[in-house]
């Protein structure tokens, strides 16, 4: 978990907050000006006047949804009011634009009787394409969600409810079929009687299960017919003629247990006490009615599913709620019915069969994944859900007769579904998970510096390497007390006074003896960090270097030519940066070493950055650039880059490249396909190779500085050992990026360093 300065660093930094409104029509002249407001803007106003529903023609509504709560049940923390709830809205928002490209306005009311919520909500109804209910208390919050429901004409959806009871009895659809037990006749218990518990057993119900053998558990005890305290109309429904009291005496031969309320309500005596192949859904958060390995440990024939992410079986509403509206959207539903819902939870629980693509797997640490006991619910993020929910829930809206605009292509919308993932924007994730699963050492340099520390405590979080923070200790331990970081699994080196230092000065010395390096002058470079944390990696102590932090690029990368120098038959050591737009990847090089390389030179990099995308699951396309086009110039600027086409291809002959081309070819296959049909890259190439490091250098902050990209580098190519410079003074996140890409590179190197 983040600590409490990193999450509150994480919502300050930059603009406040992780949402914000950008526009979808161009505003650049006075036409554009007129056309957006007066007096353009009064044309769709009266088409709309015309006929109400064109209102999705001309507004962002049928893409928008409500996130709204007035604070009274938030998360785990209670009733902490409208303002404090804000940021779990904003991050509501964040994921519905995350994994449906849904827009959120997030509406927090200051009002706690559930008439006014209802009042408010239904006045702003007119703004929104669907309202997603979120963090009200039980019992106000069914009264809210089902008076909405009979006023508006649009999709009204309480989360806390639906959303965990779609995943949840997806689980028990596919739990059901391993144990090959009917829903008719097993016997479920349940402990919380609030709105998502209550959800899950309506739910169930819908799926088979007899209310009559659905027993309901609150603070209480059961729900049985005659009891008073603690009562509702919503509990009602579920009160049985019964002569059980307590959960414990519930439970013995129960085929089903649903836990949505609090920690350690469950023992092992009390599994041990349920039927054959007990199906356990221990959801409360962040830690279970019982515990996934007390749970094991009790009955070896369980099948469990919790609310964590570290267990199998995660009940998660990610894999729901932006799903469901964005079907219910993009048939403009009057509402989200039960055969929605349904189809939701059976969308899920087929998507749970079908066999796990590598890239989610490798998302995952490379875990199996294959359907049994540990794998009845999909991945959170498994991007496959988009793809199976939305168009299983528009078809059901379509089929109930509640969609108002019924989708006829289904092959196109499913190619929109496709462009909506733009799943390359993830390659930093995917990246994260490679590191993580093998760990390595990286020594940081600038060990006294906050942010290389923040970033090496990260790293240790994500899992993803040991660092070694090379510095003054003293100095490291007051700054990270001073900032709040943990040093935990961190380790410190004063390379002065470290034990390695008169061995490194040797080493150092045969290196360099015949470059004009005395003794005395090693171990005075000795003492200069960067060269000891280059000489730690070459000497095997640790796997990978970083640094950069505060230094210019030449002092960084010269320690590092000088010890650990390029790998064998490498020329030239060049640098890549990784462009991440919103809905592609591209990697440019040479953008940090080479000023005016030659035709072989462009060869080798060329080479060098399509292994490197390989290593990051990328696979290259590239395409060498130039001011000309195929022969079209006969500069020597222009000729240097046909030539390195011709090497590369006789190096390479399976690599997908060409060359020499504009940057317009180059990206847009339509274009070259028109005009120069020759060319034998099929695809918008992704890896671009600029011709001299002028170019390149200009092209990749140009797209930092007016393109909005998000940039990863430098990264070294061609280095012996996994070594990178950091730009200076960069973000915390960007160290961590670079310390990931540092770890994989030195997975790649074929040996462990010890």
């Amino acid at each position: 978990m983040s600590r409490r300065r990193d999450a509150l660093d994480y919502h300050a930094q930059g603009r406040p907050g992780k949402i914000a409104i950008r526009p979808t029509k161009p505003l650049q002249t006075q036409r554009d000006l007129s056309l957006a407001y007066s007096p353009g803007v009064a044309e769709p106003c009266l088409e709309i006047a015309k006929e109400v529903e064109r209102v999705f023609d001309y507004t962002a509504r049928g893409n928008l949804v409500a996130v709204v709560s007035n604070g009274t049940a938030v998360l785990g923390l209670g009733d902490i009011g409208p303002e404090a709830s804000k940021p779990v809205m904003e991050g509501k928002g964040v994921l519905f634009k995350r994994f449906a490209d849904i827009d959120v306005f997030d509406i927090e009311i200051d009002a706690k009787d559930p008439e006014k919520v209802v009042e408010v909500v239904a006045a702003l109804a007119p703004t929104f394409g669907g309202i997603n209910l979120e963090d009200i208390k039980a019992p106000d919050c069914f009264y809210v969600e089902e008076t909405l429901r009979e006023r508006l004409d649009i999709p009204v959806f309480h989360d806390d409810q639906h959303g965990t009871a779609i995943i949840a009895a997806a689980a028990f659809v596919n739990a059901m079929d391993l144990i090959d037990k009917k829903a008719e006749d097993v016997r479920c218990v349940f402990s919380g009687a609030g709105a998502a518990a209550i959800a899950c057993a309506q739910l169930l119900i819908s799926l088979g299960v007899k209310r009559e053998h659905l027993v309901m558990c609150d603070s209480r005890g059961v729900i049985y017919e005659g009891r008073e305290a603690g009562m509702n109309p919503y509990k009602q429904r579920f009160a049985l003629d019964t002569e059980l009291r307590t959960l414990e005496e519930a439970l013995v031969g129960a085929d089903v247990f649903v836990g949505v309320s609090v920690a350690g309500m469950v023992t092992q005596d009390m599994l041990r006490s349920m039927a054959d192949d007990p199906i356990v859904m221990a959801m409360a958060n962040p830690d279970p009615e019982i515990s996934y390995p007390d749970a094991v440990a009790a009955r070896d024939d369980v099948i469990m599913a919790t609310g964590r992410s570290d267990y199998p079986n995660q009940v998660n509403n990610v894999l729901g709620f932006p799903f469901i509206f964005r079907g219910a959207l993009d048939v403009r539903a009057t509402g989200i019915n039960e055969e929605m819902k349904l189809a939701a939870v059976h969308a899920l629980a087929r998507l749970a069969r079908e066999e796990v693509p590598e890239d989610v797997r490798r998302a995952y640490g490379d875990q199996t994944l294959r359907f049994g006991r540990e794998y009845i619910i999909p991945k959170p993020f498994d991007w496959r859900a988009l793809l199976r929910v939305a168009p299983a829930v528009a078809k059901a809206a379509m089929e109930s007769g509640v969609a108002r605009r019924p989708i006829e292509d289904w092959d196109g919308y499913r190619n929109r579904l496709e462009r909506i993932l733009g799943r390359e924007r993830e390659v930093m994730r995917k990246i994260i998970t490679k590191a993580g699963r093998d760990p390595k050492r990286l020594v940081f340099a600038e060990g006294e510096h906050p942010k290389i520390m923040r970033a090496a405590q990260q790293c240790v979080e994500e899992g993803i390497a040991t660092p070694i923070l090379i510095g003054d200790v003293h100095a490291i331990r007051e700054v990270a007390s001073a900032n709040d970081i943990s040093l935990d699994g961190i380790k410190l080196i004063d390379n002065i006074h470290d034990d390695h230092f008169p061995r490194y000065i040797e080493a150092y010395h045969q290196r360099r003896n015949r470059r004009g390096v005395t003794r005395e002058e090693a171990k005075r470079i000795m003492r200069r960090r960067n060269y000891y944390a280059a000489m730690m990696v070459e000497m095997g102590e640790a796997d990978g270097m970083i640094s950069g932090m505060t230094r210019s690029y030449p002092d960084t990368v010269r320690p590092a030519l000088e010890i650990v120098g390029p790998r064998s038959g490498v020329r030239k050591v060049a640098g890549a940066y990784l462009v991440i737009l919103e809905d592609r990847v591209k990697i440019f090089a040479d953008t940090t070493v080479n000023i005016d390389p030659g035709a072989e030179d462009l060869a080798e990099i060329a080479l060098a950055t399509a292994a490197m995308a390989r290593r990051l699951d990328i696979e290259p396309h590239v395409a060498m650039l130039s001011f000309s086009n195929f022969g079209s110039n006969d500069s020597p600027q222009a000729t240097k880059v046909r030539r390195a086409v011709e090497i590369l291809r006789e190096r390479a002959p399976y690599l997908a490249a060409d060359g020499e081309m504009q940057v317009g070819p180059a990206l847009d296959v339509e274009q070259r396909k028109r005009l120069f049909d020759f060319c034998t890259l099929q695809s918008e190439a992704n890896v671009l190779i600029f011709p001299e490091l002028n170019s390149a250098n200009i092209g990749y902050k140009l797209l930092r500085h007016l393109g909005d990209a998000e940039l990863v580098g430098p990264i070294l190519i061609g280095m012996n050992r996994a070594v990178n410079v950091l730009e200076r003074d960069c973000s915390v996140r960007a160290v961590v990026n670079m310390a990931a890409i540092t770890v994989v590179q030195a997975q790649e190197m074929g040996r462990v360093l010890r």
